[in-house]
């Protein structure tokens, strides 16, 4: 089973720049172009919030219409700079997204890997948290069924990167639920977005990674007194390939056209 995620596109109305600088409806159509091609097409595509900017309904349409093109079909959860409940209504017709509340989600049906998508946003603040209700949910989801492979997707990442500006509004309920996630084996992974940047680590006796951007990269800062800072880096997004065999494989693979392919390996 192949499984795309891409993250943090930060969509903006039509002939509008991300901070007046970037052309992140443009770079967003490339991931979705570039996906679109691959020679084995992906059998699910994961979005792991901050599909638009500033959560306006002229930007949730802009990201629908973009996402008019993607073949595969397509799971989303917000992030930070999402808006609830605009969100839900651009995703009216995603029917595995909770009609109110928290934007938690399981999907089985689309083949060996199940997908949880947990979501941890707090509505108005940039950080994350797992209150005693989502811990709760995400204990029982999970038991359901214990030994099936599963990816766990959320947004702000549950631990301290080293990166200051981003660390002080992650998700501040990690220990918490690296407990719950080490009471299930078969969790494959833990994906995340809001870091605009692939990281990777041991977490609850499984691997988490973070997505980078489709947009911006988030500098790589790790004085303590670091200042905020961006680059145009090269975009990219994450392959997910999961074989009975070898379990699942994360591959980071960059955006754009470069010189290639060459007769050798």
């Amino acid at each position: 089973m192949l499984i795309a995620q891409l993250s943090d596109p930060h969509i903006r109305p039509a002939n509008t720049l991300y901070q007046g600088l970037v052309d992140s409806n443009t770079q967003f159509r490339a991931a979705i172009r570039q996906l679109n091609a691959l020679d084995l097409q992906p059998d699910l595509v994961l979005l792991s919030g901050d599909l638009v900017d500033e959560g306006m309904p002229a930007e949730y349409a802009m990201a629908r219409l973009l996402l008019h093109e993607l073949r595969a079909p397509l799971l989303v959860i917000p992030g930070n700079h999402d808006n609830r409940d605009n969100f839900r209504a651009a995703f009216a017709d995603h029917d595995y997204l909770s009609p109110g509340g928290p934007l938690h989600f399981v999907v089985g049906d689309k083949g060996p890997v199940r997908v949880i998508g947990f979501d941890v946003t707090q509505p108005g603040l940039h950080h994350g948290a797992i209150d005693d209700a989502a811990a709760a949910w995400l204990d029982v989801t999970l038991a359901r069924e214990p030994l099936r492979p599963t990816i766990l997707m959320m947004h702000q990442p549950p631990f301290l990167s080293g990166i200051p500006y981003i660390d002080s509004y992650r998700c501040f309920d990690g220990e918490r639920l690296a407990a719950i996630v080490a009471h299930y084996p078969a969790v494959e992974r833990i994906t995340c977005g809001h870091i605009h940047r692939f990281m990777q680590l041991r977490f609850g006796g499984t691997t988490l990674c973070t997505a980078p951007s489709t947009t911006t990269a988030i500098a790589l800062r790790l004085a303590p007194r670091a200042g905020a800072a961006s680059f145009l880096e090269p975009p990219a997004f994450l392959l997910h390939h999961w074989h009975p065999e070898s379990g699942l494989i994360t591959h980071l693979v960059p955006i754009g056209p470069f010189p290639g392919p060459y007769p050798f390996a």
